[in-house]
């Protein structure tokens, strides 16, 4: 993380000449994140699984049981595009709001409530899950 405000910092001029300097910050943060992983020996969707599993784990009843379940929509997360795979990570993962995500992303909000339910439809799919399970 330190790498990626660093960059930023230093690009700080060229950050605020983007069109969208959140949606510029999130994918430098992004990619400074996989690459630490990779520098680390790691994979990259590790730092993904941590950030899922506190959140899931966070006011877990049965840890483990979440855990093997949470390991599985993970798995399923991951294999989503891009845009829906952030969108997911930003609201679920992370708790930010439609508007937020919208922000970060650069996209309007209307954009984020429909990759959303695309991403939803996905997941449903993925998990064999019926739409009120979700």
């Amino acid at each position: 993380m330190d790498e990626a405000c660093e960059q930023l910092y230093l690009k700080w001029t060229d950050v605020l000449e983007q069109e969208n300097p959140n949606a510029y910050a999130w994918v430098v943060v992004k990619h400074r994140t996989i690459d630490h992983a990779r520098a680390r020996g790691r994979r990259p969707t590790v730092v993904d699984t941590a950030a899922f599993e506190t959140a899931a784990l966070r006011d877990a009843v049965d840890p483990i049981g979440e855990l093997s379940e949470s390991l599985h929509i993970y798995t399923a997360i991951q294999a989503l595009p891009e845009r829906q795979h952030d969108v997911i990570v930003l609201q679920y993962c992370l708790g930010y709001s439609t508007k937020e995500t919208a922000n970060i992303l650069g996209v309007t909000p209307a954009g984020v409530r429909s990759t959303t339910r695309y991403a939803r439809h996905r997941l449903q799919r993925a998990l064999g899950l019926e739409k009120e399970e979700l």
